[in-house]
Parts: structure tokens; sequence; C-alpha cells
């Protein structure tokens, strides 16, 4: 096997410090995901941080980044793994509570929370958000009468989130399905 190029390496060194800062995001919070933490959960050392994010700012808004872009390639491939003809509402609501649950979503909430009162985190999230969003709006349209799809996505996207966020106080995860279950024969007369 032929040795890393120092390009291959920067960029490999980077990359286990973003899935590093998304691991103590989920494990310990925002507040609880010290760049210690990061940079031990890593393996590398203080200067190896430093040289690739210079503070913890610049570090959480690369964070942001990698997690809406493995977000949205997750979403992408799920789309692309439907036959656009063949596509079911319940298709795509499966794909956006996929996209609303597991560690991903976890560290892409404590950045959103965070985000409430950090300008720059603010800044780095809202245009990312809002590309993941109009992917995941395309494939809903593509599946819903057009006078109901605005109303429709919206709400969809809000009970997704709701449900997640107090998905750590259930103990039933059947919940979710009945919930959605609702609001499809709610929502979709």
């Amino acid at each position: 096997m032929a040795a890393l190029t120092r390009r291959e390496q920067r960029e490999q060194t980077r990359e286990r410090l973003l899935d590093a800062t998304l691991s103590c995001l989920v494990k310990h919070g925002y507040a609880g995901a010290t760049t210690q933490r990061i940079q031990d959960e890593a393996e590398i050392s203080r200067g190896a941080l430093l040289h690739h994010f210079g503070s913890k700012t610049e570090l959480f808004v690369a964070a942001t980044h990698h997690v809406a872009e493995q977000q949205l390639a997750k979403a992408r491939q799920a789309i692309t793994d439907l036959e656009p003809q063949r596509a079911t509402l319940a298709d795509v609501i499966e794909i956006m509570r996929s996209a609303m649950s597991g560690p991903l979503f976890l560290a892409g909430l404590e950045l959103w929370m965070a985000a409430r009162t950090d300008p720059a985190l603010r800044d780095a999230l809202i245009p990312v958000e809002r590309k993941f969003g109009r992917t995941l709006r395309v494939a809903f349209d593509d599946v819903i009468a057009p006078e109901q799809a605005r109303v429709a996505y919206e709400s969809l996207l809000v009970l997704l989130r709701g449900m997640a966020l107090t998905s750590i106080l259930r103990d039933d995860d059947r919940l979710g399905d009945d919930v959605v279950r609702l609001w499809t024969e709610r929502v979709l007369v």
C-alpha cells in the first residue's frame, strides 16, 4: 500500500476531527464537547487540532457542514434508491423520519441549539439546512398533490422534528408510527 500524500494526511486528520466532534456532541452535548475531548477522541495532538481549526467556533462551523453533508448524502442515496415512478408517500416519509433520527440528527440538534445564541453557527447552519430541506421537499413534492404540498411538508417536518426531540422521553417506539399514521389520515384528505 502506498504512503499517503501530505494532502491526503491532512484530509484524513480533518475528517477524524470532524467525526470526533460529532461523536462528542452526541455523547456530551454541545457544552461538554470540549476541544480537549474532541482531540482525545480523534487521537491527535493539540497542535494538529489548532493547525486545522484555529478556534472552537471554526471547528463547530465545519462540523455543521459535516453533519449536513452526511445527512444530504444519506437522503440523496435513499431517494435515488427509490424508483421515481414507484416512490410512495410512505417511502418519502420514511426517508424524512430517518433524517430526523440517529447520531447525525442528535449532533445536528446540538449545533442547532447552540446556533440559537451563536451568530457564527447560525450563519453556517442556515444555508446548509435550506439545501437539505430542498432535497427532502423535492422528493415530497413528487408524491403528493401540488395543492397540499407546502403545508403538508412543513407540518410533517415540524411533526418529525418534534417526535425526534421527545423520543428521549418515550419508551414506546410504535407511538411514532401511530402519530405519523394519524397525520397521514388527517392532513392528507
